[in-house]
């Protein structure tokens, strides 16, 4: 039976986060009412000219250079043309003949090991409206507010062979932008798209298969099932002896499967040529140098300083560095003189697991790092038993709360009265005369039972450490 080899190649379109469009000083804000951030320009009337928006340029270039391309000094936009309703002056903006960088590469681990994944090229263009499809009626609406928002497009070499080394490189992709603050890479938002090219050969042949493309995939679950969907999909052909044919497809995440939308198009098919409007840009080395300079510490590097700077495990400095908002937190609360280990276990133990439950993203945290410094100190002085630490940080997470305010007026400090204490410990050995004979004969396990029957007496509002201390003196 014949092997196949999976080939993949992808062009991701990321939207970048300026505050207005790329050729008109329409806003780029996402979610707004459909078709109030439209002007002449992004709305394509006849006669309206395109101004270019330099920060754009900025942008692509600190993608590119952390990206390792090539700058080209010179680059030039061109009109490509297609007719299509959420398309309005039935051209894009874009760059086929000059694009700003090219011959770059990223480096993904995957399977334990390091693979380096070549980028073709990264050019700017304009994105196109939305189309809104009303199942009830049958209609299409168009919203033109996400006309004309700046993309850059990052075209890859066809380096990659599975799902999992595509999902690293995505991931990879997704990290440096979001460090560089270029973008945010919020696929469910659409500001992350990525469309496959795929295509599979026999084992050990040099030669590419024909290719098919997989449109706009927005999710990494998508993307996954598309890949694998779509490589048993051309192996099943090619087993049959049928030929597969070049073509645009669309997934169907719910139907797990894809179907065709067009022949694939040429360059030609498009007719692209220069844009008469727009002039060649010009980058010249101060700029190049100046965006070197101001480049930020990307993921790995930062990862590999929280391990030797504040002795970090490689897992928790992975899991601090996945998103520069978390990792903006744990500095800023280590900055107020917290220790960099307990900083670290808030963030990736609480912080992350609420994150989770109510599906939010680090960028959306609201308490400050003085907040959860705070928290931490309150733990440390003993004021606050760690299971009301972590009752004052739900409060936290969602409105901010001056932790030991809360714990003030809602009467949570720590009971200090020994004596009380005491006679709760010696009820509570009362009670339970067969667990204490049991830790007595050495079952350790009992002292855990018996010391939340104390806090649960205490209403949580003493030190576990201490009440077990006391019980393992008097069962002595």
């Amino acid at each position: 039976m014949k092997q196949y080899e999976t080939v993949i190649g992808l062009e991701v379109h990321v939207e970048l986060a300026t505050r207005t469009k790329i050729f008109c000083g329409c806003r780029t804000e996402f979610g707004a009412a459909p078709n109030t951030h439209v002007c002449p320009v992004c709305a394509g009337f006849p006669g309206s000219l395109p101004i270019l928006n330099k920060k754009v340029v900025d942008f692509a270039l600190r993608a590119g250079l952390a990206l390792n391309c090539r700058i080209e000094k010179r680059c030039r936009f061109d009109r490509k043309n297609y007719f299509y309703p959420d398309n309005p002056q039935n051209y894009q903006i874009s760059q086929l003949y000059l694009p700003i960088c090219r011959d770059g590469f990223v480096e993904i681990e995957t399977e334990g090991r390091t693979k380096r994944i070549g980028i073709h090229e990264i050019h700017m263009e304009e994105d196109a409206g939305k189309l809104i499809h009303d199942e009830w009626s049958g209609n299409s609406l168009v919203d033109y507010n996400r006309s004309g928002v700046p993309l850059i497009e990052i075209v890859s070499e066809p380096d990659m062979r599975s799902a999992g080394e595509v999902l690293a490189y995505l991931e990879k992709l997704q990290s440096v932008m979001r460090y560089l603050g270029v973008s945010d890479c919020r696929l469910q938002e659409g500001s992350m798209r990525a469309d496959v090219n795929l295509s599979v050969r026999e084992a050990g042949s040099e030669r590419l298969g024909v290719r098919t493309e997989m449109k706009n995939l927005n999710s990494f679950k998508a993307i996954a099932h598309a890949i694998e969907g779509e490589r048993e999909r051309q192996i099943d052909l090619l087993s049959q002896g049928r030929p597969v044919i070049q073509e645009t497809r669309r997934w169907d995440d719910n139907k797990e499967s894809s179907y065709a939308m067009r022949s694939k198009e040429d360059a030609r098919d498009y007719r692209y040529f220069p844009d008469p409007d727009l002039p060649s840009v010009y980058i010249s080395d101060e700029w190049i140098e100046r965006a070197k300079r101001e480049q930020p510490e990307l993921r790995e590097e930062k990862a590999k300083r929280y391990e030797s700077e504040y002795g970090l495990s490689a897992y928790d400095a992975g899991l601090l560095t996945a998103d520069p908002a978390l990792a903006r937190m744990f500095e800023e609360t280590v900055s107020c003189s917290t220790a960099a280990k307990k900083a670290a276990n808030w963030l990736t133990g609480e912080t992350m697991r609420l994150l989770k439950e109510k599906e939010q993203e680090p960028s959306s945290l609201v308490f400050s790092a003085a907040h959860l410094a705070e928290l931490i100190a309150l733990v440390d002085a003993s004021e606050i038993s760690q299971k009301t630490a972590k009752e004052v940080f739900a409060v936290m997470f969602e409105t901010d709360v001056d932790p030991k305010q809360y714990v003030k007026e809602h009467g949570l400090s720590m009971e200090t009265d020994k004596e009380l204490l005491d006679t709760v410990i010696r009820q509570v050995l009362s009670d339970n005369p067969k667990a204490v004979e049991e830790l007595k004969s050495g079952k350790e396990k009992v002292l855990g039972f018996l010391t939340g029957q104390v806090m649960r007496a205490m209403k949580g509002k003493a030190d576990a450490a201490g009440i077990k201390e006391r019980i393992r003196n008097l069962c002595s």
